[in-house]
C-alpha cells in the first residue's frame, strides 16, 4: 500500500483530498499545513509519495519539494497546486518534483497521478507540457551549443522519448503508437541506457531541458 502524506494550508481542502485518497486505498500516513511541519513530520511518517501544495505560507512548496527530493531520496513529490503558471510549473520541476497536477482535476485523475507518481513516472498536467517545452526549448538553444554529440537515438526511440516529456505513460505511449507495452519499456529501457540515465523521472527532464517537443 502506498504512504502517502498531504500537505495544503487549506484544513478543508487538505482533509478531502487525504479522505479521497485513504478511500480509494492509499495509506495516508499524515498531513501538515506548511512546509516546516511537513519536514519537520516527514522522518516520522515515511511516505512514499508528497501531495504538496505551492502557495504557503513560510517554507513554500518549491523549497520544501528541494529539500525533500534531497533529504529523503526514497519519496517523491506530486505538486497540487491551484497555480497553471508557466514559471511555478519550471520551479516545481526544477526543484525535484516528480509530478505536476492542478487542483481543477478530477478526483480519478488525482488518484492516477498519485499511482504513477509511486511508480516514479513523471506526471504534468496535460495543456501544461507545451509550456515547459516552449521555455525549455528556448534555454536549451543556448545550452547545447559548445557541447559534444548527443547519443544518437532511432526514430522510435526520439518518438517515445518526446511523448515521455509530455508525461504519458507507457501504456499511453503503447496505445498512441500502437505497439505493446513490453516494447514501450524495451525502447525506454535502451534510452535510458543510452543517455546513462536511471529513471523515468531523470528521462523526462533530460527531454524537456533539450526542448524535446512532442508535437507532430
Amino acid at each position: 500500500m502506498t504512504r502517502v502524506m498531504v500537505v495544503d494550508d487549506h484544513p478543508m481542502w487538505r482533509e478531502a483530498v487525504a479522505r479521497d485518497l485513504h478511500e480509494a486505498g492509499f495509506d495516508v500516513v499524515g498531513t501538515a499545513g506548511d512546509g516546516a511541519e511537513t519536514l519537520r513530520r516527514l522522518p516520522a511518517v515515511r511516505p512514499d509519495v508528497v501531495v504538496l501544495d505551492l502557495q504557503m505560507p513560510g517554507i513554500d512548496g518549491v523549497q520544501a519539494t528541494a529539500r525533500i527530493v534531497a533529504d529523503h531520496p526514497g519519496c517523491r513529490v506530486l505538486v497540487l497546486t491551484a497555480s497553471a503558471e508557466q514559471d511555478d510549473v519550471l520551479e516545481a520541476v526544477k526543484a525535484g518534483a516528480t509530478g505536476y497536477l492542478v487542483k481543477s482535476a478530477s478526483r480519478e485523475e488525482l488518484i492516477e497521478a498519485v499511482n504513477r507518481t509511486a511508480r516514479g513516472e513523471a506526471v504534468i498536467t496535460p495543456g501544461l507540457a507545451g509550456l515547459m517545452l516552449g521555455e525549455y526549448r528556448r534555454m536549451a538553444v543556448a545550452a547545447s551549443s559548445g557541447h559534444g554529440g548527443t547519443p544518437q537515438l532511432t526514430e522510435r526511440e526520439t518518438e517515445i522519448l518526446r511523448l515521455v516529456a509530455k508525461g504519458l505513460s507507457s501504456r499511453q505511449i503503447a496505445e498512441r503508437l500502437v505497439i505493446s507495452h513490453r516494447t514501450v519499456q524495451n525502447h525506454t529501457q535502451n534510452v535510458l541506457n543510452k543517455l546513462q540515465l536511471h529513471n523515468r523521472v531523470e528521462l523526462t527532464r533530460y527531454a524537456i531541458e533539450r526542448g524535446l517537443d512532442a508535437d507532430d
